[in-house]
């Protein structure tokens, strides 16, 4: 079990600064440019996304950076964060409740899509 969750502590640290960018760009488009929760989580996400790409490949996975890996991570998170930006617009919740609820669920399901699909340990 301990092998499962190796690096989340990193992956977590890496993970408070991804979210101020995020939460941060998403204020600013959401607020101040007026743009949806869709629009705005999903740009946001995308910023704070090549942050924490770079940086979890150095530090947390020691591994290769590749353009696709990245683009892998970034179109399936991507949709997601937009997913979830979109059923904010239609049922009308808080900003806050929609980079609160795709904090946490990128939290968990980055770091597993990071460890066992773009970062995986390749065989020797």
């Amino acid at each position: 079990m301990q092998a499962l969750w190796k690096g989340f502590t990193t992956y977590a640290v890496v993970g408070v600064a991804n979210t101020f960018i995020h939460w941060q760009i998403f204020y600013v488009l959401n607020t101040a440019a007026e743009l949806s929760q869709a629009t705005s989580n999903f740009a946001a996400f995308c910023v704070a996304a090549s942050f924490s790409f770079y940086v979890n490949a150095l530090y947390t996975f020691d591994a290769k950076v590749s353009v696709f890996g990245y683009l892998l991570f970034v179109g399936i998170m991507g949709a997601l964060s937009f997913a979830i930006g979109r059923a904010a617009d239609v049922w009308r919740l808080h900003g806050l409740v929609t980079v609160a609820s795709f904090s946490l669920l990128s939290l968990v399901c980055g770091f597993f899509f990071f460890r066992f699909v773009v970062f995986r340990e390749r065989e020797a």
